[in-house]
């Protein structure tokens, strides 16, 4: 696959610490929360940001399938990803659960979920998590 974009983030101290992009646009304090043995101090997790990430995504891929079947989508559109964490049941290590809601204002329901199951196929969130995409780790 042609990569057509790269972009780096670093994370220090694990969930509680510390992540910052290459560019250091994104700089966040992580905390661990209560449900998962932290103090409940304010800050993000890995959780939320993935949900940011995923719901970010998934409407951009909801506008560029509605562009490409000529339907407007209103400014007002959401995508909310739902992102839970626990212990898989092999006892192997942790898993993730993920749910979207789309919410498109003033379109027929049949539409928005045409729309939403192509989303669903272009988004490349959905596309890995669909597809246990493999990850390279390398120690440097």
């Amino acid at each position: 696959m042609p990569i057509l974009y790269t972009t780096k983030a670093s994370a220090t101290g694990g969930r509680a610490g510390r992540a910052v992009s290459e560019n250091g646009v994104l700089d966040v304090t992580l905390t661990v929360p209560k449900e998962l043995g932290g103090d409940g101090a304010t800050g993000t997790n890995p959780e939320q940001l993935f949900a940011a990430g995923y719901s970010a995504c998934f409407l951009g891929a909801l506008k560029f399938v509605a562009g490409q079947q000529k339907v407007k989508i209103p400014e007002e559109t959401t995508v909310s990803a739902k992102v839970g964490i626990g212990p898989r049941e092999d006892g192997g290590g942790f898993g993730i659960e993920v749910a979207l809601t789309v919410n498109i204002p003033g379109l027929d329901r049949e539409t928005a979920e045409k729309l939403a199951a192509a989303a669903h196929i272009v988004c490349p969130y959905s596309h890995a998590m669909r597809t246990s995409t493999e990850v390279p780790v390398t120690v440097a």
